[in-house]
């Protein structure tokens, strides 16, 4: 108990220095204060990787049938380098609800912080209830491995040029059947008084639209990460350190994600590794280094094939 308020006052201790601190005032990041914010946020996130080596080793010293603190470090890290890299899609997902809905760029930070404090909650209950359920019902872990495998070949086979139109969503329309909706952009403000009732500006439906979809994409890294490790605290902690590390990973990459096309096979083969791996777990086990090094050469050669393929074309070339 005492490990996990430790952890989550550092994370809210990390968010109350993001907003009211280094991003007080609205303003526009560009790509060179991105980019600084994602080797920071990077780097915390593979530090975090000791705290656990010293945590599980203390539990392994007092009980050695407990989880060895090596092992517990490389889940960590899997599990992080799993939700990271099925983060891109989230990227583009949310570059596009912007656009939809013309939010300014000194303002999306905002909604994107606020976007986490919801991504937070809905993680950890989908986490507690994903653990909850493999334990309970052994089963379960099969069917999360077969819906791993369903979905890689969805990804694979099923033509994806339809766009997301966030307008035209479920979620908008609901919305706008429970509020007032103004197009109206008044600061950074998600309400706005008109005349005898309050109405949600453009920042509340994006902000609402991207908490949603956080929920859909998680559907799928959520049982990803439980096919590593069924730890609680590593499922959790390498969760949400990749979520706290999304935003300046998104203003980094929004405008070159068309320069990682290739990337979309690198997360089918992710996908279909770790749902093997959920069901072949009862006749061959498979180290964690050696899930470590999968995912991480998978995830470099996408990077490496994509900006191959890609050099030297324009932006309207790749798309």
């Amino acid at each position: 108990m005492i490990v996990w308020l430790s952890f989550l006052t550092l994370v809210i201790l990390f968010l109350a220095l993001d907003l009211g601190v280094f991003n007080k005032t609205p303003h526009i990041i560009n790509s060179k204060e991105a980019a600084k914010w994602t080797a920071v946020w990077v780097t915390l996130s593979f530090l975090f990787s000791g705290v656990i080596y010293w945590l599980y080793l203390n539990n392994y010293i007092s009980n050695p049938d407990n989880l060895k603190p090596g092992a517990a470090a490389i889940k960590y890290i899997t599990g992080y380098l799993i939700e990271l890299s099925l983060s891109i899609d989230n990227i583009f997902v949310i570059a596009i609800i912007f656009s939809s809905f013309k939010i300014p760029k000194k303002y999306q930070h905002r909604v994107l912080f606020w976007g986490i404090l919801g991504a937070i909650i809905f993680r950890g209950l989908m986490i507690y209830f994903g653990v909850l359920l493999i334990h309970k019902f052994i089963w379960a872990t099969y069917i999360l491995g077969a819906f791993l495998i369903y979905t890689a070949m969805k990804m694979l086979f099923v033509d994806g040029e339809e766009k997301f139109e966030p307008k035209n969503s479920l979620v908008y329309r609901m919305l706008r059947k429970i509020i007032p909706i103004t197009s109206h952009i008044d600061g950074e403000h998600f309400f706005v008084k008109r005349r005898h009732t309050t109405a949600a500006t453009p920042l509340f439906v994006a902000l609402i639209v991207i908490e949603v979809m956080d929920v859909v994409f998680a559907i799928d890294s959520v049982p990803a990460i439980l096919a590593i490790t069924s730890d609680p605290f590593l499922v959790f902690s390498s969760n949400i350190f990749a979520i706290l590390g999304l935003r300046s990973m998104y203003f980094f990459l929004a405008n070159m994600l068309e320069r990682f096309n290739y990337l979309e096979f690198s997360l089918i083969a992710i996908l279909s590794f770790v749902g093997l791996k959920m069901l072949l777990h009862d006749f061959m086990e498979i180290p964690e280094w050696a899930s470590l090094a999968f995912i991480a050469v998978a995830l470099l050669t996408g990077i490496v094939v994509s900006l191959k393929m890609n050099n030297g074309k324009t932006t309207e070339e790749v798309s």
